[in-house]
């Protein structure tokens, strides 16, 4: 339920976004917008032309008249001038609805964004309506379909999501012939163009075949739309199909990923995208890498869940997977060309169903050569050996050291079996010490060569008399290579194994380190480092408070750099330029990434990402890249990363507001308890006051002298008990608010005592109060007014709450560094379960608030937050003989004697 309360809050605060649909150039998309737009201008909506153009036809040109255009922005590329829609501009005028046309159009160079749905995403999101125009052959998952119909590559696509997420779309449907009638009559290109573009690709065969494309389309969205509609109002709706395409550098992917991603819509089904890491992906080469990288681009743009695996056998690795994840369907590519005769091996598709023979496998053929072929169930890269002076060495030396060892064998008689074993074991070691397998070849066939020049007849020559050598060195050979090819391997596997595991730990790591933060900045500063380690590249990272970045931080090899440093200044120069901040600013406001390696700002030097839960950012991240690329497998880790600190901050910042609720809380709790207790507790003394008062006005002649000076006497102790609450309050509000000073000196303890008892209740006469000093010359550090107040506190609660005649006996004495001060009385005493309680604010004996005696039960509280507030204690017990007993500790002073 919040999830989708928090969906259609950001579903009204975007922009609603309208596609006019054709399945041709010159259908009348843009003239269908255009009216649209002068429709909704006659309803009162503030409409604006983005970018139209019109192509020199005169019908759309005149429907352009009576609309507002924005300027274009002017775009110089090579000394061309281009123009481009000028998104700064439109966000800036904020109209309620623009026209932009060709939503697939890719962006010249110095633009914001490099593809101009891009530009319109950003305006949806900032809560403006659009109106815009595309082809059925410009959506991404069409684009194969649409080739081999029209043998046409279509370079400008936009993502399916973009035209599934649309809220509108308006199909434009002319029939065939029609079209064709206005391409030849010059309405569609100019008449220079008709003939060509006929013969091309605008047949009448073509046109329906992509008209039926086109209306399949539409009605696909129709069913989207449907089916979002019946999820929201249904919970348990869902499906079972799971589709499952594989990733590879081969330029047929992309076909495989598209058709897949057909599938996954029509069977509205889940989509993953697998790549299986093998030890060889180090060797890819570099054109192969980014056509890797764009075939990830491609699968999530697609809205594929991308995953990564380990592993050496690639079929078996995606059988598992698939099993393991509830995987239904299998889509792989398949290439045309295939090995025959009796050398024949299995394929990778025919060895995936081999693994899942359960599995329903779709295989997508492919005539387009590749640049991997797959070889006994795993990738075979073609990789350049780089020769290394080093290796060379090594391997020659382990042939030395081997020959030297058979020459040792052979004179001490051993057989020669045990020769040909030590040159198969330094094959092995050369295996293991070196680069790549070509010197496992090389030690291996040297291996041979000086076996047969050393120990067999003729010595020292490469001629071998005996029948049998032949077999021996063909056996030796190939075992030498089996050998070490097997120690290649598995020397390959053990570091993509602990490339791997690192990669792991490092993803563990920060989850228990970022537990154990304790604020925010220490959970972004613990957060970089981690990405430091994982990447070995330095980054900045923006705190963002209120939607605004805040003060950076730079991480320069794991350690944040200061003002102090040597190289601040010049990593400041790079990471905190102007445009640099534009692009974090703009992550924060948009939520998306940008910066290098990407669509959006790509010139800024580091790509940025942000630190988020849901649609709240707590931060950007900006990583220096560089020239080296983020891999698509260590940027899911980088997502995770900053996931798990997203949602550290997140339970920081809920820590931090359940904190300061529950204060306010406690405040709030406090003011009503003060209001509750002074209503009901001052009413009785004001009232007592004004009564006492009218009644000397108006009966003042006809009373007696005694009672005269009772009514007096009420008056004058309701009056001090007031003054007393009062005090009490404004110290008690001083202490909440932390702004009780102390004015510490050397006091005589004795006069502090006389000054508090000339000030306690007139009821004092009552009761027998003796004082009693172990020491007269008793000093004691303390701020004496508020002591004084101490001790009038503890003196009137005991006058309160014992019988006439009861003694109070107040003695002071010294402890070592400290002055103990304690008051006594003979009254009844404290049970244990008040006196638990006794030191709390408005707690007052059997009644916690405001009892029969008039006790706001702030008295007492306020002497434990002074005598605190000098570093001493206060306690209470009971007395020996009954009773209770108040004590209270202060730092004792020096005398010092003048002579």
């Amino acid at each position: 339920m919040l999830r989708n309360i928090q969906t259609e809050e950001t579903d009204n605060n975007r922009g609603c976004l309208k596609i006019f649909f054709g399945y041709a150039p010159g259908v009348g998309k843009t003239y269908a917008m255009l009216e649209a737009a002068h429709a909704a201008k006659n309803r009162g909506m503030d409409v604006v032309v983005g970018y139209i153009d019109a192509h020199e036809r005169p019908e759309t040109a005149a429907l352009l008249e009576g609309l507002e255009k924005l300027p274009k922005k002017q775009v110089n590329r090579h000394g061309v001038f281009l123009k481009e829609f000028d998104l700064d501009y439109a966000m800036e005028r904020n109209p309620q609805l623009i026209l932009i046309d060709e939503l697939a159009h890719a962006n010249a160079e110095g633009c914001r964004h490099l593809k101009r749905y891009q530009d319109i995403e950003e305006l949806l999101q900032a809560g403006i309506d659009v109106y815009t125009t595309v082809n059925v052959q410009n959506i991404e998952s069409l684009k194969d379909t649409v080739a081999s119909i029209t043998e046409v590559f279509v370079r400008e696509r936009i993502p399916d999501r973009i035209f599934d997420g649309a809220d509108f779309v308006e199909l434009v449907d002319i029939e065939p012939k029609d079209l064709i009638d206005r391409i030849r009559a010059g309405k569609v290109y100019g008449r220079n163009h008709s003939r060509k573009g006929l013969e091309n690709r605008f047949t009448l065969e073509n046109l329906t075949a992509l008209r039926e494309i086109a209306l399949r389309r539409c009605a696909d969205h129709v069913n989207r739309v449907t089916e979002n509609a019946r999820g929201k109002n249904s919970n348990d709706y869902h499906t079972e199909e799971h589709i499952l395409v594989c990733l590879s550098p081969s330029p047929s992917n992309e076909k495989t990923i598209r058709t897949a991603a057909r599938m996954a819509r029509a069977f509205r089904g889940r989509f993953t995208a697998l790549f299986v890491e093998t030890p060889d992906y180090e060797y890819l080469s570099e054109e192969d890498a980014d056509r890797l990288q764009s075939n990830i681009r491609l699968a999530r743009q697609l809205e594929a869940k991308i995953e990564t695996v380990y592993g050496d056998d690639i079929p078996l690795q995606i059988a598992e997977f698939a099993r393991l994840s509830g995987v239904s369907k299998i889509v792989v590519g398949r290439s045309s060309a295939r090995r025959k005769g009796i050398f024949y091996k299995q394929s990778l598709t025919d060895k995936l169903i081999t693994n899942a023979p359960n599995m329903d496998i779709h295989i997508i053929p492919d005539g387009i050569p590749t640049a991997l072929v797959y070889r006994k169930g795993k990738l075979a890269y073609q990789k350049r050996v780089r020769p290394s002076l080093m290796d060379f060495l090594k391997t020659i030396g382990i042939l030395l050291i081997a020959s030297c060892i058979g020459m040792l064998f052979y004179h001490l008689g051993f057989a020669e079996a045990n020769i040909i074993t030590v040159y198969v074991l330094g094959v092995l070691i050369v295996s293991v010490i070196t680069t790549s397998r070509f010197y496992s070849l090389i030690s291996a066939i040297g291996s041979v060569l000086v076996f047969n020049f050393l120990f067999t007849d003729p010595v020292f020559t490469l001629h071998a008399y005996g029948q049998g050598y032949p077999m021996t060195f063909l056996v030796m050979f190939l075992s030498a290579l089996l050998t070490g090819t097997l120690a290649t391997k598995l020397k390959n596997n053990a570091k993509q194994s602990a490339y791997a595991a690192f990669r792991t730990k490092v993803l563990f790591d920060t989850n228990q380190i970022i537990q154990q933060s304790k604020n925010s900045d220490e959970i972004l500063k613990n957060t970089a480092q981690q990405l430091v380690k994982l990447l070995g590249k330095d980054l900045v990272i923006y705190p963002v408070q209120g939607e605004q970045l805040g003060e950076p931080k730079i991480f320069v090899d794991g350690e944040e750099l200061t003002p102090e440093d040597e190289n601040y200044m010049e990593e400041t120069q790079k990471y905190l330029t102007d445009s640099e901040r534009a692009v974090a600013a703009w992550v924060v406001k948009n939520n998306k990434h940008a910066g290098a390696t990407t669509q959006t700002l790509s010139n800024a030097k580091c790509y940025y990402l942000s630190i988020r839960v849901n649609n709240r950012v707590y931060g950007v991240v900006g990583i220096l890249v560089g020239e080296d690329r983020v891999e698509a497998f260590e940027n899911s880790i980088i997502l995770s990363i900053l996931g798990e600190c997203a949602l550290a901050l997140e339970n920081e910042k809920n820590a931090r507001e359940a904190e300061e609720a529950a204060v306010l809380a406690k405040n709030e709790q406090l003011r009503a308890n003060l209001l509750r207790t002074i209503s009901h507790d001052l009413r009785t003394p004001l009232t007592s006051i004004s009564g006492n008062a009218s009644n000397l006005l108006s009966n003042e002649e006809f009373l007696d002298r005694e009672t005269i000076h009772q009514i007096y006497s009420d008056i004058y102790d309701d009056s001090m008990w007031l003054i007393n609450l009062v005090e009490n309050l404004l110290s008690v509000t001083r202490l909440e608010q932390g702004q009780l000073n102390l004015n510490i000196s050397d006091n005589l303890v004795e006069d502090v005592i006389t000054e508090a008892l000339c000030n306690v209740n007139r009821k004092k006469v009552e009761h027998q109060i003796k004082v009693t000093c172990e020491d007269d010359l008793l000093l004691a550090k303390m701020d004496g007014k508020l002591i004084v107040q101490v001790i009038i506190n503890i003196v009137d609660n005991a006058i309160k709450y014992t019988p006439r005649n009861s003694c109070i006996e107040i003695s002071t004495k010294r402890d070592g560094k400290w002055a103990v001060i304690s008051i006594a009385d003979d009254g009844p005493g404290i049970s244990d379960e008040i006196k638990a309680h006794v030191f709390d604010m408005f707690y007052s004996g059997a009644n916690k608030i405001a009892d029969s005696r008039r006790s706001l039960g702030l008295g007492l509280a306020l002497c434990k937050s002074i005598i605190n507030a000098h570093g001493g204690r206060i306690t209470v017990e009971n007395g020996e003989h009954g009773g209770t007993v108040f004590t209270f500790t202060l730092l004792a002073g020096e005398v010092h004697l003048h002579e």
